[in-house]
């Protein structure tokens, strides 16, 4: 099996069940997950997937007293029992924040620990008399892909169905409950029974999706694609959709990689299934905080450093045109009323020369050229503009010159002519400085 195409884990029989029943496990957490992460409840599915466990366990023992043999009755009824008391966290939960006014961070603590400490009391009670069932709750608690069957594709099928047609018959309603609570009631819209729905789904989600993962690592596979997802775009329906691309590209990069991995390194290595899943999730994940081409930690970086270059470069064409637009000064001069090293500034002047706004005038001697005359006076005017409009609003005098050093580099043009008709086309700024006309530049 050693460099199995990826195709193969599609027809493979052994392969194929873990595989696409992952896949659609993913898809479905991942897009129940964007509801989680717009809501600022993220802790929630960690909160509820390990409220589960004490239905695992005791659904367990139950359908292994009454059928010891069938395997589709134990899942059947852990099934169940992990959404039973999934709900019934969901309900402590709200008891907790609406009637004993617990706050939210505290009341999720509370049903995690209480919850996971009675299921791990229960289970550590049955280990040592009942070691058949204690294994397979184990499987719920970690997670184990490897063991499913075409009949977990089915379940993930369905609940990957069920998640899509209430998000598409739905979307209107859960665009507006997640974005402006009073404005949906105004509409009519039934708040509470789509936020009901949607907990439905959540929970449903999370006990289908134990078998994969386990219990401790499922909020994981909520979260994950959904933040990912969110460095792309501000739309809710790509969210939605990226998600979900990026929630079943985890569970096949999961399962591919838990498969290959140990057979390139050594055949007793093994990586388990669920883990991998959330690595690679998390990996998807990490990347979009990084390389995302607008919200990326990189791209935003960029963006700051450019910024401020701008800003440096515009501060130098404004301190030639402070000392007279026919002046001429040298490289130690500039450097001296700008600071830094003489040379980043002789960097800064090369660029400036190189884009027309400055001219030699001699060796190591620069002036402003035509263009460079006309940008230096509009951003002297947007300078001088704004600190009149600060004390407009009230602002003191002495307080109004560190706002306008920031905004005169981002000031737009129809800002300006907006500034201009409020304060109708000032001449001179609140240090009785002229402001240079809008004609001039």
């Amino acid at each position: 099996m050693i460099g199995i195409l990826p195709l193969n884990y599609f027809t493979d029989p052994v392969l194929r069940a873990p595989t696409i029943g992952s896949m659609l496990m993913c898809f479905a957490a991942s897009l129940i997950g964007v509801i989680a992460v717009l809501r600022k409840r993220s802790l929630l599915g960690e909160t509820l997937s390990h409220a589960s466990y004490p239905g695992v366990v005791i659904s367990a023992i139950v359908a292994a007293s009454f059928f010891p043999s069938s395997e589709e009755g134990l899942a059947f009824a852990v099934l169940i029992g992990a959404l039973c008391f999934a709900l019934l966290g969901l309900f402590c939960l709200h008891k907790l924040q609406a009637n004993f006014k617990v706050q939210s961070d505290a009341a999720l603590c509370l049903v995690l620990s209480v919850f996971l400490g009675v299921g791990v009391l229960i289970a550590s009670r049955i280990q040592l008399t009942h070691a058949l069932w204690y294994r397979q709750i184990q499987i719920y608690l970690y997670g184990q892909v490897a063991t499913m069957t075409d009949v977990h594709i089915w379940i993930y099928s369905a609940l990957s169905f069920a998640v899509l047609v209430v998000f598409i018959l739905l979307y209107r309603q859960i665009e507006m409950i997640n974005f402006d609570r009073d404005f949906a009631k105004s509409m009519g819209i039934q708040v509470s029974l789509v936020d009901g729905i949607l907990y439905l789904l959540l929970g449903l989600a999370i006990v289908i999706g134990i078998r994969s993962v386990g219990v401790v690592l499922m909020s994981g596979m909520l979260i994950a694609p959904a933040v990912a997802a969110r460095q792309f775009t501000n739309r809710l329906h790509l969210v939605f959709f990226l998600a979900g691309i990026f929630g079943a590209a985890s569970g096949f990069l999961g399962n591919y990689f838990s498969v290959e991995i140990p057979q390139m390194v050594n055949d007793k290595f093994s990586l388990p299934t669920g883990p991998m899943i959330i690595l690679s999730a998390s990996f998807i994940c990490i990347a979009a905080l990084l390389f995302a081409p607008r919200r990326g930690l990189l791209s935003r970086t960029f963006s700051a450093i450019y910024f401020r270059d701008h800003c440096q470069l515009e501060n130098i064409l404004k301190a030639f045109w402070k000392k007279g637009e026919e002046s001429v000064l040298s490289l130690r001069e500039i450097a001296r009323l700008q600071g830094g090293s003489s040379c980043a500034i002789w960097v800064r002047l090369s660029r400036l020369t190189f884009q027309g706004w400055l001219e030699g005038a001699g060796f190591g001697l620069y002036r402003l050229t035509k263009d460079g005359k006309k940008r230096a006076r509009r951003i002297v005017r947007l300078h001088r503009l704004w600190e009149v409009y600060l004390v407009y609003l009230g602002r003191g005098i002495d307080k109004v010159h560190h706002s306008a050093e920031e905004m005169e580099h981002i000031l737009t043009p129809e800002l300006e002519k907006e500034l201009t008709d409020l304060l109708q086309d000032p001449q001179s700024d609140p240090h009785s400085q002229p402001i240079p006309s809008k004609d001039e530049h």
